[in-house]
């Protein structure tokens, strides 16, 4: 006999705590809690390959101003500039929501070359390589920050794992908790990226690990985004035939075999 399990009621608050005028939500936190553990990662990268220990705080200055802005603007023009077209004053208000990963990941990429060109002196590749690493596990967080704000979530379904997600909808019904999917996605792509760099030869080959992570987190999304409701974006463009998500994913995705499948290059 087959047993079958309740709907989970996701009524979870966003906010941790209100002290006054300052809130301390769910999603903050953890976004904080990714770079973070970011940074003490890529400090131990860079203590493996005896880099200059200034070059990690700059990096991380540039990493963190890059994310917030590309992905508020990725999210702005990508998936809803019909709306800030007319409300222009709002764009800045990204405690409102509002973030792609898209935007995020070519701001990141912008980022990381003004600091190898103007700090490292190195290929950008050599950065890129350490960076993804804890990427993914921030992208981890950061899906989980989405549960917690009852954001982003799946299309409607009748498995026995389905959250309602009351605070979200008028009239909520049982949809695939993809947030969750995503960051277990996440998850393991952060273990893999984090086994390669210490336990093989790749991350020798530069641009390996780069490739990989651009592979295995837009792969992810590209599959992923079967299960997520619309968020709207061009893809209407496109006959419905592939949501904006995968439309973005497929060009990384592209450009993560070339880096993974190219002659090993030369060092940085």
């Amino acid at each position: 006999m087959q047993m079958l399990l309740a709907y989970v009621n996701w009524n979870v608050s966003p906010e941790i705590v209100s002290i006054g005028p300052i809130t301390l939500r769910w999603y903050g936190l953890l976004f904080a809690t990714g770079f973070l553990i970011g940074l003490y990662i890529v400090r131990k990268m860079f203590e493996e390959e005896k880099a200059p220990e200034e070059w990690l705080d700059k990096a991380f200055i540039y990493i963190v101003l890059g994310t917030v802005l590309g992905a508020r603007l990725g999210h702005v023009f990508f998936y809803d500039w019909d709306y800030y077209s007319n409300n222009l004053a709002e764009i800045p208000m990204i405690w409102k929501g509002g973030l792609a990963s898209h935007g995020g990941a070519i701001a990141i990429i912008i980022s990381l070359w003004l600091f190898s060109k103007y700090i490292s002196k190195k290929s950008i590749l050599w950065i890129l390589d350490k960076v993804v690493v804890p990427t993914a596990l921030a992208a981890c967080f950061i899906r989980l920050g989405n549960l917690m704000n009852s954001e982003i979530f799946g299309n409607p379904t009748d498995v026995s794992w389905a959250f309602i997600f009351e605070r979200a909808e008028r009239n909520p019904v049982p949809r695939h908790p993809v947030q969750l999917y995503e960051s277990i996605a996440y998850l393991f792509s952060f273990g893999l990226l984090y086994y390669t760099y210490w336990y093989t030869e790749k991350r020798h080959k530069l641009g390996y690990i780069f490739g990989l992570f651009l592979i295995l987190i837009f792969g992810f999304r590209l599959w992923l985004e079967n299960y997520k409701a619309s968020q709207g974006g061009f893809e209407t463009a496109f006959g419905n035939a592939l949501s904006t998500g995968q439309l973005l994913s497929i060009p990384f995705v592209l450009i993560g075999l070339f880096f993974m499948l190219r002659p090993n290059p030369k060092k940085a």
